[in-house]
């Protein structure tokens, strides 16, 4: 008779293989199609604008990424999977619930309020990473591990095309890891910004109409912290269960 956590171990596999070969799809007809719509209403803005976007959202993003150790708890490191994704779970509603009412009060403010509403999601979703990784077990006080939710984030809102690039780092990232550059100046902005943008952008403009803003905003928010934290979740599965066969083949 398995034990209760095995039971649940051999669940969560049973999910995480569904999600993989979700990750792996190639880009369908209809991806392939928004992809150039993507591409060519991003070649009519100016190289300006374009350089101004990624510099703005790469400063937002490193301010939080690299300015909130004292705001991240320490990483977990008892704990059986189970246990940890109850903790996990719990954070991912109150997130997502706190984006939500964010979302719908600035999405209720006009125009100002709802462009304000971007820097605030962003930092929520970011806490979030920094949390999920700490119930985990991982530390992201280590530069590494911080590029780490950089793609995961990168996963979370990307197009097929990208997130089947990223998944294969992700994937793979006791390897990958070795290869980062050790300023993260040099990872890639640009393509992070543009698949960014390009996810959010029809919910989040919606946001901005008045009268519907308000209900837009709530609900736009709410799904994407939940895609973020079930994103989070099976990557750290992943890294979960590869250490746990390498742990079993050194015995």
């Amino acid at each position: 008779m398995p034990s209760t956590f095995e039971s649940y171990d051999h669940t969560i596999r049973a999910e995480l293989a569904a999600w993989q070969r979700q990750m792996q799809r190639p880009p369908t007809l209809v991806n392939r199609l928004t992809r150039r719509v993507q591409a060519r209403l991003n070649a009519l803005l100016p190289e300006k604008v374009h350089q101004a976007i990624t510099t703005a959202i790469r400063e937002m993003v490193r301010g939080v990424l690299f300015g909130s150790q004292h705001l991240t708890a320490k990483p977990l490191r008892e704990g059986t999977l189970a246990e940890r994704e109850t903790a996990v779970r719990t954070r991912i509603r109150y997130y997502r619930n706190t984006a939500a009412v964010e979302g719908g009060v600035t999405g209720a403010g006009g125009l100002l309020l709802g462009l304000a509403d971007f820097p605030l999601l962003l930092g929520l979703k970011l806490k979030l990473l920094f949390d999920i990784a700490a119930l985990y077990g991982h530390d992201v006080h280590d530069y590494a591990e911080r590029v780490y939710l950089l793609h995961v984030f990168q996963l979370a809102f990307s197009g097929q095309h990208t997130r089947n690039d990223t998944y294969r780092r992700l994937a793979d990232w006791d390897a990958y890891r070795h290869t980062l550059p050790p300023d993260v100046q040099e990872f890639d902005w640009r393509t992070f910004q543009q698949e960014y943008r390009d996810y959010i952008d029809l919910a989040k403009l919606a946001q901005l109409v008045p009268v519907i803003g308000a209900a837009v905003g709530a609900v736009a928010n709410y799904k994407l912290l939940e895609q973020l934290g079930e994103t989070a979740m099976n990557c750290y599965r992943m890294r979960w269960f590869a250490s746990a066969q390498a742990a079993a083949t050194s015995e």
